[in-house]
């Protein structure tokens, strides 16, 4: 990157100093806010992405970070039921179609029954090659978390226990892009606001809250404010409204400010250990002091904006990055600097907080701005309170696979 080009985005960033923005796509495609809280010091997962995915690229770019393989070598490639996992393949190839190295085995695709695992089994030995993933220092395994899609309870209006907002992106957001003018800086997007002729950072959350400045633009009221940040978290969830409607409320965008993470803001106080601080714990912390919830939801002044969606078939999850359903248990969210979105991934870890095996081929359809390096994925595991506690447990060690047209 050019002197010029380099003073340009610190300028800007200096401008906009809390404005970073994350990576995720359309729904949770969350930036996503970041995905369940694990028992970790790393940042957790965040669903969406600001930055475009790099999906209608030529061709795909093998990475160093992929060394070509064999299926012999997949740890239970031959016990699991890859028919599972052929739904979310084909949906991914409406996309990878348009790009000539995925056209022939997605038309190819066309011809097998999805339902048979030989048969389906024999399509991606015949026409893909395994790559595994490495990190940068030549270690072959990652972490592997999870997330899902939750169900809060909601009304339009506010009143009784229905308290919490929900907010659409308010008009004043601005999304400074530098790609039409530097190509090599895409994915360097800043948000703020406009004072004068000033572009300044976009309020926290604490400030949105105690400043009501986002008043007028709430699409539902929620009945608990720690279930209302875990769904920023996520990125998407469902809100099941008094008269029995179901809507669900997607990642629109997001305020620049960086994702800090609660469980870690507990464990710097002394509150909980590391290996308290899931999903779980938190939320047990927040039910024993609840006069502390709003200082521990201000430790993050990131927050996130929804926008409404009808749900035409409950069996169909929120959309990834791709802009395509998630399936449940089948869907990954990857980097894609390393991964191509829409490849098929065989994964090779273990249950949440358990040594069994968990191996299964999954489809990279979805990013998050916590999910950064080579082996590393979040595992979707659909959608409601059992797929919550799954996901909310999950911090598991695990090695990648990535399978790529021969």
């Amino acid at each position: 990157m050019s002197f010029i080009r380099r003073s340009l985005l610190a300028s800007c960033l200096l401008t906009l100093a809390a404005c970073s923005t994350v990576s995720r796509g359309p729904a949770p495609a969350v930036e996503p806010g970041s995905r369940p809280e694990q028992p970790t010091t790393a940042p957790t997962v965040e669903k969406p992405s600001d930055a475009p995915v790099p999906i209608d690229r030529p061709r795909t770019v093998i990475s160093s970070a992929l060394q070509p393989s064999t299926f012999a070598r997949l740890p239970g490639w031959s016990a699991d039921a890859q028919s599972e996992a052929w739904g979310a393949f084909m949906s991914s190839c409406t996309v990878l179609t348009r790009r000539p190295d995925w056209r022939k085995s997605c038309d190819a695709a066309k011809r097998v029954n999805g339902k048979d695992d030989v048969a389906v089994r024999a399509f991606f030995e015949t026409n893909f090659t395994p790559y595994q993933v490495n990190n940068a220092d030549g270690s072959q395994t990652g972490m592997v978390t999870g997330y899902y899609e939750p169900l809060l309870r909601g009304a339009r209006k506010q009143g009784g226990v229905y308290q919490t907002p929900l907010h659409r992106a308010p008009d004043d957001l601005l999304t400074i892009d530098f790609t039409s003018i530097y190509p090599d800086l895409k994915g360097q997007n800043l948000r703020g606001k406009l004072v004068g002729k000033k572009v300044v950072a976009y309020p926290s959350r604490a400030e949105l809250m105690r400043t009501k400045a986002l008043a007028g633009r709430e699409i539902v009221w929620v009945d608990d404010a720690i279930e209302a940040f875990f769904l920023q978290v996520q990125g998407s969830g469902r809100i099941e409204l008094p008269h029995g409607e179901v809507i669900r409320v997607a990642y629109a965008d997001q305020n620049g400010q960086p994702y800090k993470s609660i469980g870690k803001y507990l464990i710097d106080k002394g509150e909980l250990t590391m290996d308290q601080a899931s999903m779980q714990g938190i939320k047990a912390w927040v039910a024993a002091n609840p006069a502390r919830q709003e200082e521990l939801l201000n430790a993050n002044p990131r927050y996130i904006f929804f926008s409404e969606e009808r749900i035409t078939d409950p069996s169909v999850g929120p959309k990834g990055a791709m802009g395509l359903p998630l399936t449940p248990q089948r869907s990954i969210a990857v980097d894609p600097a390393f991964i191509p979105l829409g490849a098929p991934v065989f994964l090779s870890t273990t249950q949440p907080n358990s040594k069994t095996p968990l191996q299964r081929l999954m489809v990279a359809q979805d990013t998050g701005s916590a999910i950064k390096n080579p082996v590393r994925a979040d595992f979707f595991w659909g959608f409601g309170a059992q797929a919550g506690e799954m996901a909310g447990r999950m911090k598991q060690r695990g090695s990648m696979w990535v399978l790529l047209p021969k």
